[in-house]
């Protein structure tokens, strides 16, 4: 058999109704490019397949379609520059949980060596990227899956960023007081039909009972002993939590209490700051 072109590769991909970006990043990581970029191809769209790499990116793209995240594919994301390797026992980094990122660093910018706790780190994706923007801050990644940790830990030797990590529940046992304080937990209600589509992922990253805000509740419940007078409280949500969250955050004593839109303009971030007493 005619073994195809890249051009034609992304084209059989295409007609098996793959998105555009995900067929060209299956296809680099199929012909070991994974670090070329998408020029490249363009640049040698003409250039035949190996039999065995054509055969390896098809089988990645009925995988894709099966739902499987492409970062697990390809072992590897992107998140806020840094080039994350992740797979199936974390969460796949969105691109709009830089949005967190980047009130993070605003919260951070007035202090010279701000103390920050990331909860539920995952991959490490927000406690790399703080620590990457601010090399003075104090950085600490908390999860409760060890197996998640690993995968945060080996990430943040590969890039050399001096995040600590410590294995626990949100703040349980967590010593100390902080700057900021930022998460994105879990809030997907546990019923909602959505979760059926992110089956690849690890549910405890997703699911937080049953209107998804129980994971969320702790968190606001427990961040106020953990802040220092004037911290920041920062937490990521599903689309139509805002109003929820913030409610939660003004019920705890939090004040100036306020949402950050997503990059396609919805209330993705909710927060609040510990008030200073007077």
């Amino acid at each position: 058999m005619n073994v195809p072109n890249l051009a034609q590769a992304l084209t059989q991909a295409h007609a098996l109704g793959l998105a555009r970006i995900d067929a060209q990043l299956l296809l680099l990581h199929a012909v070991g490019r994974p670090e070329a970029g998408r020029a490249w191809l363009l640049a040698h769209d003409t250039d035949a397949m190996d039999p065995e790499a054509h055969a390896h990116f098809m089988a990645l793209c009925q995988r894709r379609l099966a739902g499987e995240p492409a970062a697990y594919l390809t072992g590897c994301k992107e998140f806020y520059g840094l080039a994350l390797q992740v797979d199936a026992r974390v969460l796949d980094p969105r691109p709009d949980t830089e949005t967190l990122v980047d009130w993070a660093l605003e919260t951070m910018a007035p202090l010279p060596a701000p103390r920050v706790a990331d909860l539920g780190t995952g991959s490490g994706a927000i406690a790399l990227a703080l620590q990457s923007q601010r090399p003075t801050a104090q950085v600490l990644a908390v999860d409760a899956s060890a197996d998640a940790l690993a995968v945060a830990q080996a990430n943040a030797q590969r890039l050399g960023l001096p995040v600590q990590f410590e294995l626990g529940n949100w703040l349980n046992g967590v010593g100390g007081l902080f700057d900021a304080i930022v998460s994105n937990p879990p809030y997907i209600a546990s019923a909602d039909p959505h979760l059926a589509a992110l089956t690849h992922e690890p549910l405890q990253a997703l699911a937080s009972g049953a209107d998804g805000l129980h994971d969320i509740r702790a968190i606001v419940r427990q961040a106020p002993a953990h802040l220092v007078q004037g911290g920041w409280l920062l937490l990521e949500h599903g689309h139509d939590q805002a109003e929820a969250v913030g409610a939660l955050l003004t019920a705890e004593g939090f004040v100036q209490v306020q949402s950050r839109n997503d990059l396609a303009g919805i209330a993705r971030c909710t927060g609040g700051r510990w008030p200073t007493v007077k």
